[in-house]
């Protein structure tokens, strides 16, 4: 089956690098985002988030022919939709982005396209995309009422790449194809046989989706526990670090590191995807999320705490004449991605709250979120030698070769940075 023309409808952390991806292998790629910023960095041969190698495979792709970005659809073989799917206040799913996105590909859609699914979404939503594009071209048929004869194939894909990694990943990793019948399973296994080294394993559309889900939804329940057993370590008194690297020598034992938190765009939105398909069976899946949800708060807790001591052991001092260095704002070590971080939230929070001077090292950004641009963006150095108070948030590389920051009297190392 050949597809000669590729369309990636959202050019954010997952279809700007499959797009290039495709391009590189010689596929003519047509990018579609809603953002005409993001559209003209790219048609640049630029970038606009950070990620290893993408720069230059952005830009041999655009400076070769083989990659256009646009914010309007055009026709193509086959569409693969990389869009986000949040949740709403009340933790629902948010599919207006898959909706917007399926709504607008729909009338440039032709007899034997293929229209893939490669947002992490809740049981059935491929489904939805599908009812979705048959309402908006009925002279279409669809494989919900036409089943292997039907004009347009429809799958789901789920990517599962790691921030740092993707470029080598979204070659190597295995992916789960669920085509909504076999042969939609077959031509998007043609589709990804263009660069995927990794198998090709083919299932029905909602197990697809559920994979991903509990894929996320397993780490977030170990990193819950982890989280969890952080707070009763500091309660009792016993280094969590040194407790965990000992039960980690039990052959059958993989404990995980604590952290702040956590966040991305998957690990922290995922498993509500499956509270909300079955609220009364996920009580697990809905605790694990309840604790790392919370740990955000314990952190911001434990830093008021300390103020509190400082002040109390230096009575000449105000919170305002107080400097509090915090070390990351991004939601994982070594890249720039702020979405659902825990740390971020965490020195908002701070920001708003403690009444002191913030200085915040985050050595992957240029410039703060506009809620914390009354403090100061600075370099772990500085940050090192002039506050009075280090809470560490992030296990950045630059953060683990800090001269001194083990001798400062009050340190909160909620990532374990100095028990390295």
């Amino acid at each position: 089956m050949s597809f000669k023309k590729v369309s990636v409808i959202g050019l954010g952390y997952i279809g700007l690098p499959t797009a290039a991806v495709f391009a590189s292998r010689r596929k003519h790629v047509v990018g579609v985002d809603v953002n005409q910023q993001t559209v003209d960095t790219i048609n640049r041969g630029e970038v606009h988030i950070v990620e290893p190698e993408l720069d230059m495979l952005v830009q041999a792709a655009v400076t070769q022919g083989m990659l256009k970005a646009t914010t309007s659809p055009e026709p193509a073989d086959a569409f693969l939709i990389a869009v986000p799917t949040p949740f709403k206040s009340d933790k629902q799913p948010d599919l207006s982005y898959i909706e917007a996105a399926s709504r607008s590909i729909a009338p440039v859609l032709k007899h034997n396209d293929l229209v893939i699914l490669e947002s992490t979404c809740p049981v059935g939503a491929t489904e939805r995309m599908a009812q979705w594009l048959a309402e908006m071209r009925p002279d279409l048929t669809f494989p919900a009422t036409h089943g292997e004869a039907s004009d347009i194939r429809i799958a789901h894909c789920p990517e599962r790449v790691l921030p740092g990694h993707v470029l080598r990943e979204l070659v190597e990793n295995d992916r789960i194809i669920g085509g909504m019948t076999p042969r939609c399973s077959a031509a998007a296994v043609s589709l990804y046989r263009a660069f995927v080294e990794g198998e090709c394993i083919i299932t029905d559309t909602r197990t697809a989706e559920m994979c991903k889900l509990t894929e996320n939804s397993f780490r977030d329940v170990n990193i819950a526990f982890a989280n969890e057993l952080s707070m009763i370590c500091e309660e009792l008194k016993i280094n969590v670090w040194e407790l965990t690297r000992l039960a980690n020598h039990h052959p059958r034992v993989d404990i995980l590191q604590p952290g702040p938190g956590v966040g991305g765009h998957c690990i922290a939105v995922d498993p509500w995807f499956i509270v909300s398909k079955t609220p009364e069976l996920a009580k697990l899946i809905r605790t694990a999320r309840e604790v790392n949800d919370d740990k955000p708060h314990w952190v911001i807790n434990q830093v008021k705490v300390a103020l509190a001591d400082f002040l109390l052991n230096h009575p000449h001092m105000s919170a305002k004449d107080v400097r509090v260095a915090c070390y990351g704002l991004a939601f994982k070590a070594d890249i720039d991605d702020l979405r659902e971080s825990p740390s971020l939230r965490i020195v908002q929070d701070l920001g708003e709250t403690l009444g002191c001077e913030l200085l915040v090292v985050e050595p992957n950004i240029d410039t703060l979120p506009l809620a914390l641009q009354r403090h100061q963006l600075v370099d772990a150095t500085f940050a090192s030698d002039s506050a009075h108070i280090h809470v560490l948030l992030v296990k950045h590389r630059e953060f683990k070769t800090i001269v001194g920051l083990r001798e400062r009297s009050i340190v909160i190392d909620a990532v374990g940075v100095l028990a390295e």
